[in-house]
């Protein structure tokens, strides 16, 4: 028995990184999958036919979850595509790096609705389907940036600092209705995003700071986002599970 049979899930972001290793290690569990994407129409229908190819139904969506109207429009074509809603991955994510002297308040804002409100948007339109049926878990993106904060990262950090204090909340005020919430902290992890981590010097000093001594892999979040999104995670809500190789103790 796969641990996702007959689950449908929705995971934004998933074109590419993390997002993507997490709807395909939902697939390989048995789980069908709506994914949302932004930029590359191209990226988004080959990870729809690797997620078909391995038995389920997959599909997906063009759609901005920084935008609340079109997360409405999203959630309403899921469940009249899919049936019902039981995981919401909330991956959604962006840095607009700066010290706070250079940082615009367009970056700020960006980053805020990007990262942050996206998923008030998202978690606001699932929750319903999922009071309905009395079941659900949400699994929310953070980061150990948002616990530990970094220099030059103030917007990025406050975005994802407010995912956790948002997860905590949620969790309280659902959990009577067996809807579990929690996140996930990546720490420094290999994608197209954090590339400029492994070039030069400044790879050996990123690595010295992790007891685990490597940097994390896509798969290794999918993992951790596997467990919350499973029942083995059944009495699991309110949580921020820190996937960081020992970075952030």
């Amino acid at each position: 028995m796969k641990l996702l049979e007959n689950k449908v899930a929705v995971v934004t972001g998933a074109s590419r990184g993390i997002g993507e290793a997490i709807a395909l290690k939902f697939a390989e569990q048995g789980a069908n999958v709506a994914f949302t994407y932004l930029s590359s129409d191209e990226k988004a229908k080959a990870l729809e036919a690797k997620l078909t190819a391995l038995g389920v139904k997959a599909k997906a969506y063009k759609s901005n979850a920084a935008v609340y109207e079109e997360t409405e429009t999203l959630i309403a074509d899921v469940l009249k595509e899919f049936g019902k809603i039981d995981i919401c991955v909330n991956n959604a994510g962006i840095s607009k790096d700066n010290l706070l002297l250079r940082l615009s308040p367009d970056q700020w804002d960006e980053v805020m609705d990007v990262n942050l409100k996206s998923v008030y948007n998202m978690t606001k339109q699932v929750i319903r389907p999922m009071m309905k049926a009395k079941t659900g878990s949400i699994i929310n993106m953070s980061s150990v940036i948002g616990i530990m904060g970094n220099a030059g990262q103030s917007s990025y950090a406050a975005s994802k600092a407010g995912i956790i204090g948002f997860t905590k909340s949620i969790a309280q005020e659902l959990g009577s209705r067996n809807i579990r919430c929690n996140a996930v902290a990546p720490g420094f992890i290999e994608t197209d995003m954090t590339s400029y981590l492994k070039d030069g010097e400044g790879a050996s000093a990123y690595i010295q700071q992790i007891p685990l001594a490597r940097f994390g892999t896509p798969e290794d979040i999918a993992n951790v986002c596997l467990f919350l999104a499973s029942d083995m995670s059944s009495y699991v809500t309110g949580q921020t599970i820190s996937a960081c190789g020992g970075l952030c103790m």
